[in-house]
């Protein structure tokens, strides 16, 4: 849990509209121009306080830099142990460089600035299934859902179960499972 200090930061960063800088008429013009670009306007604060939280968990050295050793150690916690040295490499290449918290917010609002939703719960499931077959077993969902980040209460496990029931194999159709998240009904088999 984030202490004191780390909230005054975030608060610190985030420009509260009608707020008044003591900043030189030139520099507020420059501002009042790119204000949409400033990362921080573009979450709720409760949504930089998870960013913040997961900022945390994947900084495994608490440097305040995520790099690739944190990025392996973050791999390993959820299970996937066996991570390409190329993959790594590819994904901190996607940042401007070295990663701190702005720029992995920066990158977050990136990444989902007209995301499709659906297309985005997919590909955190799909981290889970590398041979991309579009299940995942029900013992390893619950696993991950009640021992990381925001966990999931045994109630709330039943709830998702008797909803999206695993087939006889024990295997969760995520794609499904994300379909009805993000359209509300079910897909017609085809």
């Amino acid at each position: 849990m984030p202490d004191k200090n780390s909230a005054f930061l975030l608060n610190k960063n985030v420009e509260h509209p009608g707020s008044v800088g003591t900043q030189s008429p030139k520099k507020a013009k420059k501002r009042a121009d790119g204000a949409s670009s400033n990362v921080f306007s573009m979450f709720e604060q409760a949504q930089i306080q998870e960013f913040k939280e997961a900022f945390t968990i994947m900084d495994q050295n608490r440097d305040g830099f995520i790099d690739k050793n944190d990025l392996r150690d973050t791999f390993a916690a959820l299970g996937r142990l066996n991570v390409k040295q190329e993959e790594l490499d590819d994904m901190l290449k996607e940042a401007p460089g070295p990663i701190n918290f702005t720029v992995f917010l920066t990158m977050f609002g990136e990444k989902l600035k007209g995301a499709d939703p659906e297309e985005t719960i997919l590909n955190a499931f799909k981290v889970f299934d590398p041979e991309g077959k579009g299940t995942l077993k029900k013992d390893f969902v619950t696993e991950m859902l009640t021992t990381q980040a925001d966990r999931f209460s045994p109630e709330e496990m039943e709830q998702m179960f008797a909803a999206f029931p695993p087939d006889v194999a024990g295997n969760l159709d995520y794609k499904n499972l994300v379909y009805v998240i993000t359209h509300g009904e079910e897909k017609d088999q085809e």
